[in-house]
């Protein structure tokens, strides 16, 4: 049944992708009849480059005059492309904004084909460096094609588009992995190559997570900035909101502060963040705390009290995770214990996160809720492994006894055998 309900899918995702390329189809050989543009420059063999037919304007029907003017239906090339039909033709890159706001900007325009559509973009562009410098007369700068390109433009829901998420870090690289073009600005030139091993490159670039963050994720996308001292700890809160509301109301805020450092960076770095773990804090050599204080100061005594506990917690919920794996692997009912190691395991990772309250007191706190929700995790996976043991005893007494029933039924029968063979 469950490969018949597979193949009805099947079917109807190939009918539906066969009708809408046969419509597809259809409306551009349509557009071919009317649309001289498209006629003469395929003839002539002078389409733009890596112009995609499926161009997200094409799709909603606006051709190649929607943007460069002129009048396609004209078949004269003269009058077709005459000023008096408003032909633009290659627009001046600092005019590439406004060239792209006469629809983007233009808000009963965009509400025809998606009412929910922000229309602030070529606004918000002037803001960012790229707008500041290219208003300025950079030409070097990014502008809309940069990143969104000229005549291949797709949804950036389409796995093809260059700006789908997990295509923004390549599309972002163009320029900032151009060593030539970003030493004109004095900028580094490995954000790709250290954001590719980071948390989030590794989630994003390898396991194709799209919720993951890229680029326009802390930067922005439009109002492209280099993030600011204060905005940082908001950029990350974004997404670990429990982290900067913890981090905001401690003590160390008001310090970071005051010598202006970078809140979250200063601990977990940017492009090249790495997965974070327990070996962060405390006192030994791998804790970043030694980054700033020394081995006497209160606050490494501070980093080590927290630790402590995190080690504690994670001793007792690995032994539990070890006893439920023996329970699972015995047969037993492992249904309540997995219950309540996956309570204490959200425990875990609220001690983790209260770590950035840099108290001792709040992570221990959660983690002592956390230690009895283990603990008696573990009295419930001893239960179930002495439940086991004396099945275990109970099957070695019954098979000895039915053993012995057998023997002597054996026996019984041996016997009356032979006393029928004596008589007889």
């Amino acid at each position: 049944m469950k490969q018949i309900i597979v193949l009805l899918h099947l079917y109807a995702f190939i009918s539906l992708f066969l009708i809408t390329s046969d419509v597809f189809a259809n409306d551009l050989a349509e557009w071919m009849e009317k649309d001289n543009c498209l006629t003469c420059h395929l003839e002539m063999e002078l389409m733009p480059d890596k112009y995609l037919l499926e161009d997200i304007h094409m799709q909603k029907g606006l051709s190649c005059a929607g943007c460069h003017g002129g009048d396609p239906s004209e078949e004269d090339m003269e009058l077709s492309m005459s000023v008096k039909n408003n032909f633009i033709g290659i627009p001046d890159k600092r005019s590439i904004p406004q060239f792209c706001g006469k629809c983007h900007s233009n808000i009963e325009f965009m509400r025809t084909f998606r009412p929910q559509i922000s229309t602030d973009q070529e606004k918000q562009f002037f803001t960012s460096i790229h707008g500041k410098k290219l208003k300025e007369g950079d030409n070097n700068v990014a502008d809309c094609a940069s990143c969104h390109t000229s005549h291949s433009i797709l949804p950036a829901k389409d796995p093809r588009s260059s700006v789908f998420p997990v295509n923004i870090p390549v599309t972002c690289n163009t320029c900032h992995g151009d060593e030539e073009l970003m030493n004109q600005y004095n900028i580094a030139t490995n954000q790709y190559a250290e954001f590719a091993q980071s948390v989030h490159g590794i989630a994003l670039l390898k396991k194709k997570d799209t919720a993951a963050p890229a680029c326009n994720n802390c930067h922005g996308n439009h109002g492209a900035m280099p993030p600011e001292i204060k905005s940082i700890s908001h950029i990350c809160g974004s997404c670990h909101l429990n982290n900067m509301k913890l981090f905001e109301s401690s003590d160390m805020a008001k310090e970071f502060s005051q010598l202006e450092y970078h809140a979250c960076e200063q601990c977990h770095g940017y492009h090249n963040i790495p997965k974070p773990g327990d070996y962060m804090i405390g006192g030994d050599e791998q804790s970043i705390c030694l980054d700033c204080h020394t081995e006497d100061d209160e606050g490494i005594h501070v980093a080590v009290s927290i630790r402590e506990k995190l080690d504690a917690f994670v001793a007792v919920y690995d032994s539990a995770r070890f006893k439920l794996n023996l329970v699972q692997v015995k047969g037993m009912n492992d249904i309540d214990i997995e219950y309540i190691l996956k309570e204490a395991k959200q425990k875990l990772i609220e001690s983790r996160t209260a770590v950035h309250s840099f108290d001792p007191a709040v992570v221990e706190q959660i983690s002592k809720v956390g230690m009895e929700l283990t603990e008696k995790a573990i009295v419930s996976a001893d239960n179930e492994m002495g439940e086991y043991y004396r099945r275990r005893e109970g099957f070695i007494f019954a098979s000895i006894a039915f053993l012995i029933f057998g023997a002597a039924i054996y026996l019984k029968i041996r016997s009356k055998n032979e006393t029928g063979q004596v008589e007889n």
